[in-house]
Order: C-alpha cells, then sequence, then structure tokens
C-alpha cells in the first residue's frame, strides 16, 4: 500500500524524498491513502521510448499516466467518487527528469515545484480527468490541478508562529491551461 517509487535517472535522485512524500500526500487529500500509487522519475530516452510503445509518439514528453482503473475495461471512473480499497492499484505516473527541469526553467520555477505539478497532472489522469475530452474538463481538471498544489504547498510549508518572519507559502505557478497547451501537455 502507498506509494512505489524508483528513480532511473541521477537528474532525479535530488527530488525523490520531497516526490514520494507529495505522492503520498496526493493519496491522502484525494481520500484513496490505502491505494497503492506507482512513481517513476526518468530520462527523456526512456519516456520517449514509453511514448513511442504506448502512444505512437516518438518524442520524449513530460508526464505519462497509465491507469490500472481504466485498463481493467471500464469506462472511466468518477474522478471523485473512487473506493478507497486497501491495496487498490491506481496505476503509474512516469515523468521525465530531464524535461520537467528544463520546462523549470523555461517556466522560470523551481524544479521540484514543476516535478509537483507534474505528478500532480499524472496522478488526475489516473483518476480518469483528461483535459484533452472536452473544454469543461479541462478546466474542472486544472482547477482540481491547482487546488491539490495549493494543498501540498500548505502540507510542505513549515508551520509559524504569529510574528514569525520565515517565508509564507507562495501561490502555485506552472500549470494553467495556456503554459500547458503551449507545451503539448501529454498525457
Amino acid at each position: 500500500m502507498g506509494v512505489a517509487f524508483r528513480c532511473d535517472t541521477a537528474r532525479g535522485r535530488g527530488f525523490a524524498r520531497a516526490l514520494k512524500r507529495d505522492a503520498a500526500a496526493l493519496l491522502e487529500e484525494t481520500g484513496l491513502s490505502v491505494c497503492e500509487l506507482s512513481l517513476s522519475i526518468v530520462s527523456d530516452e526512456t519516456i520517449r521510448e514509453l511514448n513511442r510503445d504506448f502512444r505512437a509518439k516518438d518524442v520524449p514528453t513530460d508526464v505519462l499516466s497509465f491507469s490500472q482503473i481504466e485498463e481493467r475495461g471500464k469506462a472511466p471512473p468518477d474522478p471523485y467518487a473512487l473506493p478507497n480499497r486497501p491495496g487498490m492499484p491506481l496505476g503509474d505516473v512516469v515523468i521525465s527528469a530531464d524535461t520537467a527541469l528544463r520546462q523549470a526553467r523555461e517556466l522560470g520555477v523551481p524544479p521540484a515545484e514543476r516535478l509537483r505539478t507534474l505528478l500532480i497532472h499524472g496522478f488526475l489522469h489516473l483518476l480518469g480527468h483528461d483535459h484533452e475530452r472536452s473544454p469543461a474538463e479541462a478546466r474542472r481538471m486544472f482547477a482540481r490541478e491547482r487546488r491539490l498544489a495549493a494543498r501540498l504547498d500548505v502540507r510542505s510549508t513549515p508551520r509559524t508562529r504569529p510574528g514569525d518572519r520565515r517565508a509564507k507559502a507562495k501561490a502555485p505557478r506552472g500549470s494553467t491551461k495556456a503554459n500547458d497547451e503551449r507545451r503539448g501537455r501529454a498525457r
């Protein structure tokens, strides 16, 4: 139960602890804390092979999702009503560290923030969200993505006492419909 994590590229190892923590928090925030999630951080070369083999697109992409829920041959589930059954596999989220780091530079956001955004995006695809289905679904998905990012920001921000001058949590950036469309977001 929980998060199975694998990092196959040196460029992603420094982000492993935070990504595992974020993945576990996503399970909790969505009421799926006893389900299973597989998360892999890979190179552009590896994600390109996966994208070619499973989507017939011979190019690297930022994130791929392989839903175990959809694989069972059922229609996409209601992304808000999945049962929290012990050991229920949700699927695999695969993130390219190379592409994520490149996008972070282009968007002017910290790499950890970009990796978190891609994790959330891929996770929502596992739950049945699909921004390519319709403009209305895209709005719902990106709104939920922003809400989850804000919840994870709150969870990871050190608690401060009144009058404490430590940095406050900033609003999540780097995941807007326009940015995702410009980048050719993969599913």
